[in-house]
């Protein structure tokens, strides 16, 4: 059992009910936030605001609906933490819809950009509109068969067995890690907040961060951390299983994180490449493993059921 003090702190970040009240905060702030960059869009269209370069984001209306958008990831981030101490396939599932919904933040971004020409193949944003557009409905479609590969239960009377201390003490390895990891997700998500805001009103100023890729503000940094996280779960799974398919499956699903990190580091048609790989090798992943465990689900059957 986790420590009293702890186990209070864990219900505090991560219950269902901190859960239901996140979202509702997390909706409230998403609508304001949407507001107010309207406004500003326009307070800038009219020189209310001065600003001798504004942002790509000042520019169009549509644009602000990339700041919502980005409440809403950030609550999705807080889902995956969530999600955890639960299930390993759950949790990467969530990666995987944080990567998909960054793609489609993306496309409201691209769409303020957009010029509808005879070009369209030769203009920078027309051509990662068209690789955004096509992606997401790939990834879109990648996730719901990883999802149903997740569902699928090979062992019945494993799953009515009561859960051994191995079990549990990697329940709770899980449950510590995702209690440690909102504080930290939260310092990095108020941090990249407020340097996007001094770097957005004021381009000029040299001293904010300098976003060389705005998609990437945050997210970045926090792949960063999914794979350090992912890689303690992996040391210490080794505490809990010996069995090689699913060391190969959390093996597996680090490599898959490692490539989603890696598509920040690029731009274009090489940026969705590797987003498109990293779910598709995740999936293929999951898919090879549901077979080893099918298998021992079918060695067990017939010893207990010998011809």
């Amino acid at each position: 059992m986790l420590n009293k003090n702890f186990e209070a702190l864990y219900q505090k970040l991560l219950s269902e009910k901190t859960k239901r009240t996140s979202e509702r905060i997390i909706l409230v702030i998403a609508i304001a936030s949407f507001v107010v960059h309207l406004a500003i869009i326009y307070l800038v269209d009219f020189g209310i605001i001065p600003i001798k370069q504004p942002s790509e984001l000042l520019t169009n209306p549509i644009a602000a609906i990339y700041t919502p958008f980005s409440f809403i990831l950030v609550y999705e981030v807080y889902l995956l933490v969530h999600y955890l101490p639960n299930s390993i396939t759950t949790y990467i599932g969530k990666q995987y819809e944080i990567i998909s919904l960054i793609i489609i933040r993306r496309l409201f971004k691209d769409l303020s950009n957009l010029s509808l020409s005879t070009d369209w193949f030769s203009i920078k944003y027309d051509l990662q509109f068209t690789y955004d557009i096509v992606a997401s409905i790939a990834l879109f479609f990648l996730i719901y068969l990883f999802y149903v590969q997740s569902k699928k239960r090979y062992s019945v009377s494993a799953s009515l067995q009561p859960l051994g201390d191995g079990t549990t003490r990697f329940i709770n390895i899980k449950r510590v890690l995702a209690a440690l990891l909102v504080p930290i997700l939260i310092a990095l998500a108020a941090y990249s907040f407020f340097s996007w805001l001094i770097h957005t009103l004021n381009p000029a100023d040299h001293t904010a961060t300098s976003f060389t890729n705005i998609n990437n503000i945050f997210f970045e940094q926090f792949f960063t951390v999914l794979i350090i996280a992912d890689v303690i779960l992996l040391l210490f799974s080794f505490f809990h299983t010996d069995e090689f398919h699913k060391i190969m499956r959390n093996s597996g699903f680090i490599i898959s994180t490692i490539l989603l990190r890696l598509s920040f580091s690029v731009t274009g048609l090489l940026n969705t490449v590797l987003i498109v790989s990293a779910i598709v090798f995740g999936l293929l992943i999951l898919v090879i493993y549901n077979r080893f465990e099918a298998e021992i689900a079918r060695q067990e059957q017939g010893k207990a059921f010998p011809a």
